[in-house]
Formats: C-alpha cells, structure tokens, sequence
C-alpha cells in the first residue's frame, strides 16, 4: 500500500480532521466522510458554514469566560439575575447544565478546567486569579463552588477555598447528592438542581 491511505488526497484531508475531535477515531471519520459525500452538496456545505460561523463568532465573556456571541454573556449583561452569588463551574458544560434545572438565577464563573499535577495543569493555568480578583471588585455575598466531586474537584475547591482567605463572602458547596467520582455533565437534572437547592457552607463540610 503506498503511504496515503485512502486514493483520494481530499477524503485522507477530511478524515484526518474528523479524527482530531474527542471520541472520533479514524474508522468513525472515515464512515462520517464517506455519510457526507452520498448526501446533498448542501448538506456538508451547511456543515462546513456553521463550524466556519461558529469560530468566527463565539468568544469568552471578559467577565465569567462562559461562551458568548458578544464581549460580556447574556448570563452576565442580564439586571434580572442575582448578581450576589457567584456558581463557580469547570467548564461550559456545567453551566449548561445547572441551567438546565432552572434552580439557579445568579451569574456563574467558569475555570476552564481543574487542578491536575498529572495533567500538568496547575492553578495558574485556570481562571482562578480572575475569580479572586472579581470577588474583590464585585463583592459577591456568596461564591458556590460547584466542581465535580473528583479529586480533582476537592482540589480545585479546597484552593480556591484557600486563596478567598478571610473575604467576607460566604462559601458554599453542592449538596452531596452527587456520588464521589461524578462530573456535572453526567448528573441528572433533578439531582442536581437538588445539590444547587440544599448546598452546603464549604468549610463545614470540610472539617467534618
């Protein structure tokens, strides 16, 4: 066989991006490939437009870095949410998420990941500074740490519990209806929207 595999240069060039995506191997881009070409034209130009359209257009909010069309998020820009209570989430996902069960109506701020020695992520690679610094600016009267309760998550909580130090602002954590080892994304809505509901001062639950 010579060293491309596939006949066409085009095709190799579509699966090979294909395959960068999470969760997407080469057989499954090559069956996802193969799925665009026996639709319409329009079909994967349509494809191709939105994804054009989509990293053109979305941006990080300057102030809680969730996605957004505009400079500040609608989540943010909003006078009817409750500007007091700041839900502090890993990702985008979970603020989907906990949007989702409708149980909370402050405005969020979103890490972009965890602490993780193994992963070569520290804190300085996350949004924490910027979380300290709004609380500073802002002066929030509750901050939720809402982190998957991995190891990870106890981690990235427990420091960020440190760094808040002795600001007046009462800390907070999800109620412990979630199972140790879970992530937001994968907790049903009603279980969630219960652990946002009943969530518990943080260093309580610490120093049990």
């Amino acid at each position: 066989m010579s060293d491309n595999e596939f006949e066409s240069s085009l095709l190799e060039n579509a699966v090979n991006q294909l395959s960068r995506l999470p969760g997407i191997g080469r057989k499954t881009a090559l069956r996802l490939a193969l799925h665009l070409l026996r639709q319409e034209m329009s079909v994967g130009l349509s494809l191709g437009q939105s994804i054009i359209d989509l990293c053109n257009g979305i941006r990080y909010c300057s102030i809680c870095h969730n996605i957004s069309e505009t400079e500040i998020c609608p989540v943010c820009s909003d006078p009817v949410r409750d500007h007091t209570m700041i839900c502090v989430v890993e990702t985008v996902k979970d603020v989907m998420s906990i949007e989702r069960t409708g149980q909370y109506h402050g405005v969020y701020h979103v890490l972009g990941g965890v602490i993780s020695p193994m992963d070569g992520i520290g804190p300085d690679a996350l949004e924490i500074s910027s979380l300290i610094e709004r609380i500073d600016s802002d002066g929030p009267d509750e901050v939720i740490l809402a982190l998957g309760s991995t190891m990870e998550g106890e981690t990235t909580s427990f420091y960020i519990y440190r760094q808040i130090g002795t600001r007046k602002v009462k800390i907070t954590q999800l109620a412990r209806g979630l199972s140790v080892g879970n992530e937001l994304e994968y907790t049903d809505e009603l279980t969630l929207g219960r652990s946002i509901l009943n969530r518990t001062v943080f260093s309580d639950s610490f120093n049990r």
